[in-house]
């Protein structure tokens, strides 16, 4: 009896314990790219459904910047950043689901903008950034424009080349907003109204650099074969060497590192900076790739 009666409150535990419900997934927040919209079936609602599919029950929100997808779409050429990120903290601040915290992944011209959102509203917290292709440095150059024969594409590239940092171009042009030239370094530090101040060129505010460090992990991803962005290596926060557009340095010889003006040194010897490097062109993955690499760090 004795035997029995240890048994019987150990057998009890066992089933409560195979009763309990598993740990739900934190929630996932997905910011899109220039050209595209939160809901396109062939961009990020293949990848809701790749990560909903992979992870049952998760709470995914995909974006929406405007009432309907075709003002989603405008706004990522024309609306300013600042009001776009500005929208986007209340969006996430307003949904309950999010409360706990959040995971965020931002394709392209998101992930830049999701780090943004990360430094400037802390409330929900995120937990871990993914960018996939994020030109965290800028670009100098559209190399291939999403719709290469699109008059707006032929737009940009007069305009970015006619005045990127004039007052009216930074206003109203979202890729004048992290245009980055190296060879116009002062101006860009001076008239960049969105990069310029997250990346701290103007001056340190401790919030931000807080507020990212307080990442459990900033995962980028690198296209290897990428065509698009120009230079590539912004994708893992490098960039050219100051002056010229041929030599380009990796993050960790950057001034922004090395002075720690954002907390990337900190958190890279904390091992909480992770670089991915995939072969292919933008935003060219496999789901495989993606269920292997990426998933992990939603789950």
């Amino acid at each position: 009896m004795a035997a029995l009666s240890v048994a019987v409150p150990v057998l009890s535990l066992l089933l409560g314990l195979c009763l309990e419900p598993a740990v739900a997934a934190a929630p996932l927040v997905i910011w899109h790219g220039m050209g595209d919209s939160c809901c396109n079936p062939l961009s990020m609602g293949y990848v809701q459904k790749l990560v909903e599919k992979n992870i049952p029950g998760i709470y995914v929100l995909s974006l929406k910047i405007g009432s309907n997808l075709i003002q989603d779409m405008e706004n990522s050429f024309f609306m300013n950043v600042n009001d776009q990120v500005r929208e986007v903290c209340s969006q996430l601040a307003a949904d309950p689901h999010l409360k706990g915290g959040y995971n965020a992944m931002g394709f392209s011209q998101g992930g830049q903008f999701l780090r943004a959102v990360a430094q400037r509203c802390p409330s929900p917290p995120m937990l871990n950034l993914i960018s996939v292709g994020g030109q965290h440095q800028g670009v100098y150059g559209f190399p291939r424009c999403p719709g290469e024969s699109s008059h707006i594409c032929d737009w940009i590239r007069k305009t970015l080349d006619l005045g990127a940092y004039t007052q009216a171009v930074q206003e109203h042009l979202v890729q004048a907003e992290y245009w980055h030239d190296p060879l116009k370094e002062e101006d860009y530090r001076k008239n960049s109204i969105f990069l310029a101040d997250i990346n701290q060129e103007r001056g340190i505010n401790e919030t931000y650099k807080k507020n990212l460090m307080a990442l459990k992990k900033f995962v980028m991803v690198k296209f290897l074969n990428d065509t698009m962005v120009d230079p590539p290596i912004s994708e893992w926060f490098g960039f050219y060497k100051s002056g010229q557009a041929k030599e380009t340095v990796p993050l960790q010889e950057t001034s922004l590192y090395k002075e720690d003006r954002l907390g990337l040194q900190e958190m890279d010897k904390a091992g909480k900076l992770v670089f991915l490097g995939v072969k292919g062109d933008h935003l060219h993955f496999s789901e495989e790739w993606f269920d292997t690499t990426i998933l992990p760090f939603l789950q």
